[in-house]
């Protein structure tokens, strides 16, 4: 229970990895602010840990809306009194596409969650870090990506990789606040997400299974404990990190 009495946000936390953060999270004590642009998976997702005796509110927000997420850390304070820790975990990933064919509109959109969302959500949670002044964690969630291209997903590839430049600003800069932040980048995950992908795209599944050194997805369980050690005491001389969860598939 190493979060009792700490507030935690969970940004995408009504499905895939930002669930089993949330879920594990509750599980060591946080209380959780569950916020998705879907508000009926942040329902079931906070229902679901309130129903396992722990304290958690549903938060409906869209990342790249910048009031959308002033309100969602105003939900986080209004209903806890306070924040401590928070995961940003909320993003899309477009149809792979030639990059000479890839759109503007699909750039915009991917680039607007991924990387702007990233942005607004840490604006926000470092300001209020910042104003109650007893340090705090935030974890960012990349991907391999982040350091290796995607080939067919340039939008995704430059946003991820944004990530983890935003993580290393911010730690540098508040690191004498005390607020450590890091970053994880997960593998090949099996969430709904790419359950999604692969089912639009027949014989994607194999493919993707040769080129995992394991022979196998990841789960959003192995991701999120990564991201609630880095925010737990445990972590407390980890700042600026980007911590690839993937079972080898990167070894960069």
């Amino acid at each position: 229970m190493e979060f009792a009495g700490k507030v935690a946000l969970v940004t995408g936390g009504g499905s895939g990895i930002g669930e089993a953060a949330a879920l594990q999270f509750a599980a060591r004590g946080a209380q959780v602010v569950v916020a998705d642009v879907v508000a009926e998976q942040a329902v079931r997702v906070a229902a679901a840990i309130t129903d396992a005796g722990g304290t958690a509110v549903a938060c409906t927000v869209d990342v790249a809306d910048e009031t959308s997420v002033a309100a969602m850390v105003q939900t986080a304070v209004e209903r806890f009194e306070r924040l401590d820790c928070a995961c940003n975990a909320a993003g899309i990933s477009p149809d792979a596409a030639p990059f000479h064919e890839t759109s503007l509109s699909s750039w915009t959109r991917v680039v607007a969650v991924n990387l702007t969302g990233v942005f607004l959500s840490m604006r926000a949670e470092l300001a209020q870090l910042v104003a109650q002044d007893s340090g705090g964690a935030i974890v960012n969630v990349s991907s391999g990506a982040g350091v290796v291209a995607s080939p067919g997903q340039p939008q995704y590839t430059a946003a991820k990789h944004g990530v983890l430049g935003l993580t290393k600003v911010a730690a540098a800069e508040y690191a004498r606040a005390g607020i450590r932040v890091n970053a994880v980048l997960p593998g090949t995950t099996d969430t709904p997400m790419l359950r999604r992908y692969m089912d639009e795209n027949p014989g994607i599944e194999k493919f993707l299974m040769r080129s995992l050194p394991t022979g196998r997805l990841g789960q959003a369980d192995e991701i999120a404990a990564a991201i609630v050690w880095l925010c737990s005491d445990a972590a407390s001389f980890v700042s600026g990190d980007s911590m690839l969860v993937d079972g080898g598939q990167v070894c960069r």
